[in-house]
């Protein structure tokens, strides 16, 4: 299997005729053409918090609108695909937490798919048939940690599982400049941005994990850091011989960075 990570964006992306949700349907028509369709979906969302780290491993994870302030079309949405807990089970004794060596922990009620998962998803994979799992995340854990627990998600790829990570490289709720078009960023997105970007074409993974000790300009664009962590569980999938494919490489209301990656090694 890839691995992607997936800009996400505003949940509208999710319903709107655009670019992004476009692109998500163009990647999903290829599954069955370029690469096969996946037994599961682990997710790696910017939206499911935790303290330690969990699995969703109830058969049926409901559909989770968390946010506000978006119209009723948003909020009717759903995206009944189903879970998987004998697999979830499985994968958790695989998985150990970082620091601790205990395996990651089961949620069988709570949770389910956020907006992070369900609005990349759905376009993708409309007919909402195949199991999807999320993994949380530990805020309170140090980024090295993100990235050494997406290294070992890398042989579920073998199994016919498909990694995504759901996030942003560059979100700052607070500098959003509606109505600007996607050529447009603030000269500190655009930087930090393409410094990631160039990170990932070179291979320096450790720079990656050490994002922050890029200091004002990372802070602007992650004034909290959670929608940045999915892209480590995602270069940590993949192969140090696995160039990536950047697409999407544009940004909304001139401070979500939109650019996601695709790591293939066909």
């Amino acid at each position: 299997m890839p691995v992607f990570f997936l800009g996400h964006g505003s949940p509208m992306n999710a319903i709107e005729d655009n670019e992004y949700r476009r692109s998500w349907q163009a990647l999903g028509a290829q599954f069955g053409v370029q690469w096969p369709i996946p037994q599961l979906i682990v997710c790696v969302s910017a939206h499911w918090l935790t303290k330690g780290w969990w699995l969703t491993a109830m058969a049926e994870p409901k559909t989770i609108h968390d946010f506000g302030g978006f119209p009723p079309a948003l909020f009717d949405q759903h995206y009944p695909a189903p879970g998987f807990p004998q697999a979830a089970q499985e994968i958790s004794q695989c998985l150990r937490q970082p620091g601790c060596a205990k395996p990651v922990a089961l949620d069988f009620q709570d949770w389910g798919l956020d907006h992070g998962a369900w609005s990349v998803l759905k376009p993708m994979f409309p007919q909402a048939d195949i199991p999807v799992i999320q993994l949380s995340l530990d805020y309170s854990r140090p980024a090295a940690e993100h990235y050494a627990l997406g290294q070992q998600l890398r042989g579920l790829r073998d199994l016919g599982v498909l990694i995504v990570g759901s996030g942003n490289i560059v979100h700052n709720l607070r500098t959003l400049k509606m109505g600007t078009g996607s050529n447009q960023a603030y000269d500190w997105a655009l930087e930090f941005d393409q410094t990631i970007a160039d990170y990932l074409q070179n291979g320096n993974l450790a720079a990656l994990q050490n994002f922050q000790a890029l200091g004002a300009v990372a802070k602007q664009s992650h004034p909290s850091h959670e929608h940045f962590l999915p892209l480590l569980y995602a270069a940590g999938a993949v192969d140090t011989s696995e160039a990536p494919a950047f697409f999407n490489t544009s940004f909304q209301a001139a401070s979500i960075s939109m650019r996601s990656v695709i790591w293939d090694t066909r």
